[in-house]
């Protein structure tokens, strides 16, 4: 779960006092800790209130108020966004905290919505808009959502880690010789199919093309994988085929776990489409998710 931790307001940092050096390496050290602890996602500090304005709402008017603001006990001072086991976990890490004020201090820990929190009124539809907003906000660019037919793929597979799958352009160099050579192919796009296989985040990564049966001869260091009828997020990767493992990275460990989708547990696969220009390494690059 995500929690956000409110630093509330004082007198002291509301008149725009600066924190000392001991309370300065203090939080250092704490944030220092939970960045080590994969728990820290952001976190920063608030100018005081005079420095802010609200904006009030009145049915279609919009009224600016400059501050400052005299609810002190309301305002915040500083916050971080935390992703914590339980709120438990979070309340522990908060005792730890430095007192963050020179005065008593106030902290606030607030989980944030879910998904599945906003029941059936949070559509599909809705939820890939947002998931779509999110991949924006993260620079994978436009997702579109697309349904895919059952595919049976082959070609060369081998598996990786992430230390090792710097190799895979040299599974590709292997496999091109076979490129447009295979029995049953049925047209020239090109896949790289991605099945993760263990705890450790190996993976097998098969380099191929779609073959119209899983019946037919194949040559002998081939294998084949099938590819499941259903709808997936399907990512446009802009930059050079090298740098696919910067985009898969941030596809996985950051826009995944906060998409609102449920990822399916089934194949994923690069598709290079007519417009991949193996000259450039640049062009027709395409991510596809599979989804539930």
């Amino acid at each position: 779960m995500k929690v956000m931790v409110m630093v509330k307001a004082s007198k002291s940092s509301e008149a725009g006092e600066m924190p000392s050096e001991e309370l300065l390496t203090a939080m250092g050290q704490f944030n220092e800790e939970l960045a080590n602890a994969g728990i820290l996602l952001a976190g920063e500090g608030l100018q005081p209130s005079s420095k802010g304005v609200r904006v009030r709402f009145s049915g279609n008017g919009r009224t600016v108020s400059d501050g400052p603001f005299i609810e002190t006990k309301e305002l915040m001072a500083g916050y971080w966004l935390w992703q914590v086991k339980s709120m438990e976990e979070a309340i522990d890490w908060v005792k730890r905290c430095p007192n963050p004020m020179p005065e008593d201090s106030d902290v606030e820990i607030r989980p944030l919505f879910e998904a599945d929190d906003f029941g059936e009124e949070f559509t599909p539809a809705l939820r890939e808009q947002e998931a779509g907003v999110r991949a924006k906000a993260l620079g994978l660019g436009a997702v579109r959502f697309a349904h895919y037919d059952e595919k049976v793929i082959a070609g060369l597979n081998e598996r990786y880690t992430l230390e090792t799958r710097s190799n895979i352009p040299m599974q590709w160099r292997r496999f091109l010789p076979f490129l447009g050579n295979i029995a049953g192919q049925k047209d020239r796009l090109a896949y790289g199919v991605c099945r993760c296989t263990g705890e450790d985040c190996s993976f097998d990564y098969l380099t191929g093309v779609e073959v119209d049966n899983d019946t037919g001869p194949l040559p002998a260091e081939f294998s084949r994988v099938r590819i499941p009828q259903g709808r997936y997020a399907v990512f446009t990767h802009a930059g050079h085929v090298s740098l696919m493992p910067q985009t898969m990275d941030t596809i996985w460990m950051k826009w995944a776990p906060d998409c609102g989708l449920r990822i399916a547990d089934s194949p994923s696969f690069v598709r290079y489409t007519e417009t991949f220009n193996p000259a450039t390494g640049t062009g027709g690059i395409e991510i596809c998710l599979p989804l539930e």
